[in-house]
């Protein structure tokens, strides 16, 4: 069945922990959908994994949309959030309405996904209106990595741990239906989830959250240019595929592929009246 924003709320409820992936592509979505994960984030780290870029800022409106047709083309199930990338929202309401109802329309997602606490809650509270769903991101936001001076560990001293609460507070109450908590110290993230009514998804914030989320490429070891400390490989797809082209190259060089299986045939009596 269709996983929705009420499969969210659901989920918070009967404390049934919540799965999301990130996907980029129409095959990986649809291995993802397969595979029974709740949710799919077309995130904007499709600027480091997928473009090479050395951050997320490059990202455009038009990368995301190219990006989340494609997953939306292969997900049936999931719940699929897009994220907007930098300097899409940040400049007003109107502005992240109208880029919010581009990548929902033009990609079929379900929901939109944004950084930020206190300061784009007007921006939440327009799109919830305007009828798109919006979760939330707070903690270690990307898109600020210029401004953080680095990937960092967010919420450590008392005054940013209450800040955090605060924005967590804040974005439920703007309308968001589900928020990320990126680079939060466990106990932080447990007690926001504690004190929301919408589902937290940690990455790098502990499993006290509600649910989880990673880039896909990292948990498959597909992605070495940085792996952050929360990451977990459950897979080394990585060394798979260099093995397989490898093999590849070799056969080949060899001249054993393609063989006489993978080669169309055709009557020798029709090539001999060719020479």
């Amino acid at each position: 069945m269709k996983v929705t924003v009420n499969t969210f709320k659901e989920a918070k409820e009967n404390k049934t922990k919540l799965t999301m992936l990130t996907a980029y592509d129409y095959s990986t979505a649809k291995l993802i959908d397969g595979a029974g994960i709740d949710s799919i984030l077309v995130g904007d780290s499709l600027g480091n994994v997928i473009l090479g870029y050395e951050n997320t800022v490059p990202v455009t409106v038009e990368d995301m949309i190219h990006h989340g047709a494609a997953v939306c083309r292969g997900a049936k199930n999931a719940l699929v959030v897009i994220d907007m990338p930098f300097m899409s929202y940040q400049t007003g309401v109107h502005d992240a309405l109208v880029n919010a109802g581009r990548l929902m329309k033009e990609t079929g997602a379900d929901a939109v996904k944004l950084e930020g606490g206190s300061e784009i809650c007007p921006q939440i509270e327009a799109m919830v209106k305007a009828g798109i769903p919006v979760c939330a991101h707070i903690g270690l936001t990307p898109q600020h990595i210029h401004a953080f001076g680095g990937f960092k560990v967010q919420g450590k001293s008392e005054e940013a741990a209450a800040g955090l609460l605060k924005d967590a507070l804040l974005v439920e109450q703007a309308g968001a239906f589900a928020v990320v908590l990126e680079a939060v110290p466990a106990k932080l993230a447990s007690l926001i989830t504690d004190k929301l009514t919408i589902p937290t998804i940690g990455i790098g914030a502990g499993n006290g959250c509600d649910g989880q989320v990673l880039v896909y490429q990292d948990m498959l070891g597909m992605f070495s240019d940085f792996t952050p400390k929360f990451v977990k490989r459950f897979a080394n797809v990585g060394e798979i595929m260099t093995a397989a082209f490898q093999t590849y190259k070799k056969e080949v060089s060899e001249g054993t592929f393609p063989a006489p299986e993978n080669t169309y045939t055709m009557d020798d009596s029709i090539i001999e009246k060719l020479y």
